[in-house]
């Protein structure tokens, strides 16, 4: 779970989202964060996609426990390989099959996003449980670190897509990539 020193006010309008620019004071109403390469929907609460599912009605079998306590524990975006390989830590019994039907499970009901993350690691698929907020997923093109953006313009243009073409949009996913700090000077040679 990300900690409150972890995650910080970034500032919009373009500029860089490094170390230097996070002390740019924020409005007052304006909520932005930015990760520091965790994820920013970590439930606080444990058992938040259980809970929805038992409200779904969704049989809850022992080995989807542990798929869905994985997925709401995760700190960072997980392959189907990844949560299996940690399933079967717990449980050897939890097959490939069981990981894979659960993920589309949890997609259908709107409970998990499944993102290729500008295929960065080649043509893996990564998911995470839906939080509470969209955000804007930032991935350096180089080191491959993925850092999650909450913004309020992000909330704004949302709405906006809205109202000229009227979707009511349900899910909205934003990849973007880049070089960090840290690669920006490689990169450009």
């Amino acid at each position: 779970m990300a900690s409150s020193n972890q995650t910080r006010k970034a500032p919009d309008k373009g500029r860089s989202l490094d170390a230097a620019s996070s002390g740019a004071r924020a409005r007052e109403n304006d909520h932005r964060r930015v990760s520091a390469g965790e994820r920013l929907n970590v439930y606080a609460e444990p058992g938040k996609l259980r809970t929805a599912l038992a409200r779904r009605g969704v049989r809850l079998t022992r080995q989807r426990c542990v798929l869905l306590d994985i997925m709401d524990q995760a700190e960072q975006h997980l392959t189907a390989d990844s949560i299996l390989e940690r399933a079967q830590k717990i449980d050897p019994r939890v097959h490939r099959v069981t990981v894979y039907r659960t993920l589309e499970m949890l997609k259908s009901h709107g409970l998990l996003d499944e993102l290729d993350l500008l295929h960065i690691h080649g043509h893996r698929h990564y998911y995470e449980s839906h939080g509470p907020r969209d955000h804007i997923h930032v991935a350096c093109l180089r080191c491959g670190k993925v850092r999650e953006v909450e913004s309020d313009l992000f909330e704004q243009l949302k709405r906006q897509v809205e109202r000229d073409t009227g979707i009511g949009i349900t899910v909205a996913r934003v990849e973007i990539g880049g070089y960090c700090a840290d690669c920006r000077p490689k990169a450009a040679t």
